[in-house]
Order: structure tokens, then C-alpha cells, then sequence
């Protein structure tokens, strides 16, 4: 553990900067580090250490994993975060089929859910509690991530995580059950809050967006492979450990994570913000090809700045501002938020929690009878399509590996949602004529189904990945973790509407969910153009200059301003092709 009574500041001598050198120079101060950057000495002074932080489990530079090349070291951290992510889609994917367990729904005491308005809206909360859970983990990891480091708060929601999965796979009541899932949430909002955060301050700022994509590729992965062991559990003539196992198998990815994580590296940008500047050094010169004095540069430059602006370092003031810097923040939260609430609009969870598994069994007819109902397809050709589905999906998002840091974040989302927008008309138009008796009903079907596939596989490729990576480089050092917090209380918000919802909205419109989704598509996208900033290339630091010289939100109005301030990288509207800014 680290006391600021008892760690002592570092001076370190310009020259080591000049050649590159790994050691420090050092003389001891009881108040700051001092570091000498080009020449010039820089302040850092950690604040104070949190009381909490000695209870906690945290990093340690002595346990890092040893790489013989920052290559190496790049693909470990990412596999180590994709695994995380994994089982995020695994957790998200798991409970699809447990839901259409009878023996489950009769415990519950929740069968039978068809025509049955008061099942059915129970069996939406038991979904939608979880994310009422992950919603305040994801504030609770934020806010624990900033003060003891992000190895510390993802070991802590790891371990929450195992015991509402413990608890979830032992359910013997709705209200057992119910409460397992919020406390399941709480681990997995801090999972996913700070995972991101950490990989791309680990990550070099040229390839965050392709590692990123990567992780997520995992994400599906997680959510393919909880339907398939479903599938195969379902055929086991004991129900009750049909769905048990498949919950209790969670327990698995979180205890690999729990074994691995404290032999990898913390943020550089926390340790640099709470003085540990010779490790921030280390961690750098592990995951770095070059540049690393340069990069340690900017980031200490940059805890600088963000020292100035600690009374900003609350979730109060990040949502109700008395300065500017905390309005540039709310500005920033907005942005996160509303872009995640924006991933659910335009639809994914409709179709992979509602459409697909109502393709997949009749007994969810309670949710899109009007929908399915004579589509054609037998069950088991049903279920066969919805796993496949689920892999054409999960490959789908290599693309963004390519997509997201050659033609930036905006283009990628803008042309997503434009291509999921006409796939869907097509499928609403296709849709309508399927759910009519007719020698072409199969072929309609049919239809609805392709267009389904395109559907998952353009999000895959395009929107999945990037709400999850445009909030890390949206916020500042000394806020990024909660920065991160926002953005899954933004996923909060949009899932839970969603899941509480959609029975209904299908039983009401039919397939005109479809269209209702295509004008969604449509909706969304002068959003991304006009107010979102392209962030692709750039490194982490120079983001703040954009929040902190632009008055509008108008992203194009902004670039205009910055530009008549004398700043020769204003584009904010299109790809940075530059490095780090000197």
C-alpha cells in the first residue's frame, strides 16, 4: 500500500529525459515529484491516499508479467480485457434461454407468461433488475477505480460478480433470484466501467479503437457460447440443471479473471496521477515501441492540469456544474451517456433479446407472437438460425478491428446506422407480408431472417464497439474512471427501458417494430454528426483542448472557434493523422 505521509517525492534530472534512460536520478522530497520533461521541471503532487485503499487489494509492480516485447505485452493486456468482456457477453446472453425454462419460470412462480400480463411483467424485472444493479456499480467502480486504481476495482467487481453468480445459479425464489441479479449488476457496471478505461490507458493511443475491437469480438464470443451450451443444456431431460448450469458457469470466466489480473500493469496515467511516476515509466516501457518519454510527457503535463481541477472530481459536480471546467465535464457526460442510450435505440437489444429467441422457441410467443407466428420455420430450424445468427454476429466485429482507427468513430457510426436503418425497412416491409398465409410466406420469412443476419452483422461491425470506447477518450486523467461510470449508466438507462418494454411494444405493433426501429436509425444519426467530435488517432491528452477552447456543441462550429484560437489541429470533424503533440 501506498501512504502519502510515507512516499516520498522524486526529482529527476532533465538529462534522463534527453537520453531515454529507464533510472531515475532522485533526491527525496516529502511534499512532491518533480519531473523534468524537455528541460523543465514539473510538478506532480499525489493527493490525499483514500482511507479505504489499505483494506483494498491493489497493484503491485514486483507481481507485472514480463513480455520480451511491448507487442506481446499489448496482446496479453487486451486478451486479459477481452476476457473480461467475454464474460460480460456471456452474462448479458445467459439468462435469453433460462427465461423460457419451464422448470425455472414454475419456481419463479411466474408460469405460464403467455397471456398472463402480470408473469410477464415480472419476467421482464427479474432482466431489468440486473441493471439497475450494474447502474450503481458502474458509479461505485468509477469512484473506486479513481481513488485505488483500476486493478483494484476490477478485482473488487470480479469478486462481486462471483457471488451474485453463485447466487443466481442457487436461486430458489423470484426474490432470491432478483436480488442476485442486482448484486451481479453491481460487480459487472464495475467491470465494465473501469475494463475500458484501463485498456485504452494500457493501450498505445495509435491502436485503441483495433484492440478495443478486438475485446468485443470476445464480448459476442461470450454471448454465442451462452446460447449454445443453453441449446445443448435444453436437451437434458433434467430441467433444473438445464438452466442452474449455465448460470453457474459464469463463475468460471470470473474466477480466470480474478487469477490473472493482479499480474498485470496499472494505468499509467493513475500512477503518474498519484506521483508513482518511475512506475508509470515501467508500465509505458513494457507497452511501448517508442516514444515513451514523450508519451510520460504528456501525461504528466496533463496530471498537472488536472490537479488544478480536483473539486471536479465528483459525480455532483460532473452533473450539476458551478465552473467551467465542470460544465466542459456535464458537456462530456451528456456526450457518453446519450451515445450509449443511442447503441439501444437503434436496436440490437430488440433483436437479440426479443427477436431471435422468439425465433428460436414458441414458448416466447408471449413476446412476438404477432411477429413470428407462421413465419414458416420449424423450432428446431429456429433455434438452428438464432446460433448461427449469433456466430455470423460475433464475426462481424473484426471489421471494426479495420474500420474504427482508419475511418474514425463518426464515420463509422454515421454509415452503421444508415445501413441498419435501410436493412430494417427492407426486413418491416418483409415482415408484414410473412405474418400472411401464402405459398410465399416461407420466402417472406426467409427475408425477415437475411435481413436479420445484415442487421447484426452491420452493429457488430460498426456501433457495438464504439459507444464502449468513445468515453475513455472523452475525460480527463483525474475523472476518467468515472467518465467510464457514466457511459455504463448510459447502457443502464437504454437496456433497462428496453427489456421492460419490448413484450409489450411487440404485442402492440407486430412487426411494425421493425419500421419503429428503422426511424430510430434515422433519428440517431444527425446526432453523431453535428455533436460528437472525431477522436480516432488522437492521443488521450490532446482531447482536453478541444472540450476547453469550443463553446458549441456543434462540433462544426467548435472546430471553427479552435481554429480562430490559433490551433493547427482543429479538425475535429475528421481523422487525426498526427502524433503526439509537442
Amino acid at each position: 500500500m501506498h501512504n502519502n505521509s510515507e512516499r516520498p517525492a522524486l526529482f529527476v534530472d532533465s538529462s534522463r529525459f534527453s537520453n531515454g534512460a529507464s533510472n531515475d536520478v532522485v533526491s527525496f522530497n516529502t511534499s512532491a515529484t518533480v519531473v523534468a520533461c524537455d528541460a523543465e521541471k514539473v510538478l506532480v503532487t499525489p493527493g490525499p491516499e483514500w482511507w479505504m485503499s489499505k483494506y483494498l487489494p491493489s497493484y503491485s509492480a514486483a507481481r507485472m508479467f514480463k513480455f520480451d516485447n511491448p507487442n506481446s505485452y499489448n496482446w496479453a493486456n487486451n486478451l486479459l480485457a477481452g476476457l473480461a468482456v467475454l464474460f460480460y457477453g456471456y452474462d448479458q446472453g445467459v439468462m435469453s434461454q433460462v427465461n423460457l425454462n419451464e422448470d425455472y419460470l414454475k419456481l419463479m412462480g411466474i408460469y405460464p407468461t403467455t397471456g398472463n400480463s402480470r408473469n410477464l411483467a415480472a419476467l421482464g424485472g427479474i432482466v431489468s433488475v440486473y441493471y439497475g444493479g450494474s447502474l450503481m456499480g458502474a458509479l461505485l467502480g468509477g469512484s473506486i477505480a479513481d481513488r485505488s486504481g483500476r486493478i483494484t476495482a476490477i478485482i473488487l467487481g470480479v469478486v462481486i460478480s462471483i457471488i451474485g453468480a453463485i447466487f443466481q445459479a442457487s436461486a430458489m425464489s423470484i426474490t432470491w433470484m432478483c436480488c442476485a441479479r442486482v448484486v451481479t449488476g453491481l460487480g459487472v457496471g464495475a467491470i465494465d466501467a473501469v475494463i475500458p478505461v484501463w485498456s485504452s490507458e494500457v493501450s498505445p493511443h495509435q491502436a485503441r479503437g483495433s484492440f478495443l475491437a478486438i475485446e468485443f469480438f470476445l464480448n459476442i464470443s461470450g454471448l454465442s457460447l451462452a446460447y449454445w451450451i443453453e441449446i445443448f443444456a435444453s436437451m437434458n431431460h433434467d430441467q433444473v440443471m438445464a438452466w442452474r448450469t449455465p448460470l453457474a458457469l459464469q463463475v468460471v470466466f470470473l474466477l480466470a479473471i480474478l487469477a490473472l489480473v493482479p499480474f498485470f500493469p496499472e494505468s499509467p496515467r493513475w500512477l503518474a496521477k498519484v506521483g508513482r511516476v518511475s512506475e508509470a515509466r515501467t508500465v509505458l516501457q513494457a507497452t511501448r515501441k517508442d516514444g515513451v518519454e514523450a508519451e510520460l510527457d504528456a501525461i504528466v503535463r496533463s496530471v498537472i492540469h488536472d490537479q488544478q481541477q480536483a473539486e471536479n472530481n465528483s459525480y455532483l459536480r460532473m452533473l450539476f456544474p458551478r465552473t467551467k471546467s465542470q460544465r466542459e465535464l456535464r458537456w462530456r457526460v451528456a456526450l457518453s451517456v446519450w451515445l450509449q442510450i443511442m447503441q439501444e435505440l437503434v436496436g440490437i437489444g430488440v433483436i437479440t433479446h426479443f427477436l431471435l429467441p422468439a425465433l428460436a422457441t414458441s414458448l416466447t410467443s408471449h413476446v412476438a407472437i404477432d411477429l413470428i407466428q407462421g413465419a414458416g420455420f420449424s423450432q428446431g430450424e429456429a433455434k438452428l438460425l438464432a446460433g448461427f445468427n449469433n456466430l455470423s454476429y460475433m464475426f462481424s466485429v473484426l471489421f471494426a478491428v479495420f474500420t474504427l482507427d482508419r475511418f474514425g468513430r463518426r464515420s463509422t457510426m454515421v454509415w452503421g446506422a444508415a445501413g441498419m436503418a435501410l436493412l430494417l425497412l427492407i426486413g418491416g416491409i418483409l415482415d408484414k407480408y410473412a405474418q400472411t398465409e401464402g405459398p410465399n410466406q416461407r420466402a417472406y420469412g426467409a427475408g425477415v431472417v437475411a435481413m436479420t443476419f445484415l442487421y447484426t452483422g452491420t452493429f457488430g461491425a460498426t456501433w457495438l464497439v464504439t459507444p464502449w470506447l468513445y468515453p475513455t477518450e472523452l475525460f480527463p486523467t483525474y475523472v476518467r474512471a468515472k467518465g467510464g461510470a457514466w457511459s455504463v449508466v448510459g447502457w443502464s438507462i437504454g437496456n433497462g427501458i428496453v427489456t421492460m418494454i419490448t413484450p409489450f411494444l411487440f404485442q402492440a405493433i407486430g412487426y411494425g417494430v421493425l419500421l419503429l426501429l428503422f426511424g430510430l436509425n434515422i433519428f440517431v444519426i444527425p446526432f453523431i454528426i453535428l455533436m460528437y467530435p472525431e477522436t480516432s488517432g488522437r492521443p488521450l491528452e490532446q482531447i482536453d483542448d478541444f472540450f476547453s477552447n469550443a463553446t458549441s456543441w456543434n462540433v462544426f462550429i467548435a472546430s471553427k472557434q479552435i481554429r480562430e484560437q490559433g490551433f493547427t489541429n482543429h479538425r475535429w470533424t475528421r481523422k487525426y493523422h498526427g502524433g503526439i503533440e509537442q
